[in-house]
């Protein structure tokens, strides 16, 4: 993960997110806007995570489906 794309990351899935839906949703209390900021942050994080995994070669221009069972057939020749 590039600094940038990490900067980038926490300022909008940190801050900008859940301070919009905290007015949107008129919550009130504090622990309602780290929850909402918590949750959204570590759903990019997976979700960047996931996004890391299938730009890998291997997984090139193929579906996670066809990757599984070309490794699957692979590994049963072995």
């Amino acid at each position: 993960m590039s600094g940038i794309r990490l900067a980038v990351g926490v300022i909008v899935m940190g801050i900008a997110i859940p301070v919009t839906l905290f007015f949107l949703l008129g919550l009130h209390s504090l622990s309602q806007l780290f929850t909402i900021a918590a949750t959204t942050f570590c759903a990019w994080g997976v979700c960047d995570l996931l996004a890391t995994i299938l730009e890998r070669p291997r997984l090139k221009d193929r579906s996670p489906g066809g990757a599984i069972k070309a490794d699957w057939e692979r590994r049963s020749k072995e």
